[in-house]
């Protein structure tokens, strides 16, 4: 007989930390650059994020708390996701500092700001993968009694995609190659992935 540690989240988990991220993990990394509309940049990774959908490109991130990306956002209407990978770990952990809104988390972090071609959010230079996004849709979570949440979920279509020759091999984007960082449950958890973590199995039918 299985033994099962089960609990109720809205009466705490009792576990030295919540399990949850640890769970559903690990999770890609929305690196979200946007622009102030007063002017200046600012660069933040959201653990929280994944892709939506094919046809248009929809991905998306929630915020907890009305975060400057978030604010950013609803002024500008534009953002770009950058990919984190294991040679910009540093600097992309380095981007997650909490500071004031008006601090350039590109300097920060000793990063490159680049034009984007689609929008005016900037890219991430030294980052391998960038989809520049505009806004399609911004909504306060809520909770199944219909309270709201302090998190905001912000949807954006990819309109520009850049992708460094590098990682496409015959054709076919190599993930391998592209070495993303994926965060984990804990404190500071962070995965990759491997080749001989790679295992091929076809959809019945396909």
């Amino acid at each position: 007989m299985t033994d099962y540690h089960v609990f109720a989240p809205a009466e705490g988990h009792r576990l030295a930390h919540d399990p949850l991220n640890s769970i559903v993990a690990p999770r890609p990394i929305g690196w979200i650059a946007t622009r102030r509309g007063a002017g200046g940049f600012n660069l933040a990774p959201y653990s929280f994020f994944n892709l939506f959908n094919y046809r248009p490109p929809i991905l998306g991130f929630a915020s907890i708390g009305w975060k400057d990306s978030v604010r950013n956002i609803a002024e500008t209407g534009e953002f770009t996701w950058n990919l984190a990978t294991v040679p910009l770990a540093e600097r992309m952990n380095a981007s997650a500092a909490t500071v004031p809104p008006d601090v350039d988390e590109f300097a920060l972090a000793g990063l490159t700001p680049a034009a984007a071609l689609a929008v005016n959010a900037p890219r991430v230079a030294e980052s391998p993968v960038c989809f520049e996004c505009k806004l399609t849709q911004m909504i306060r979570l809520a909770a199944a009694d219909g309270t709201e949440t302090d998190t905001w979920l912000t949807l954006g279509e990819a309109v520009m995609i850049h992708i460094d020759e590098r990682l496409i091999v015959d054709g076919v984007y190599d993930t391998v190659k592209g070495e993303p960082i994926l965060r984990g449950g804990g404190a500071a958890d962070y995965f990759t992935i491997s080749e001989a973590a790679r295992f091929l199995m076809g959809r019945p039918g396909a």
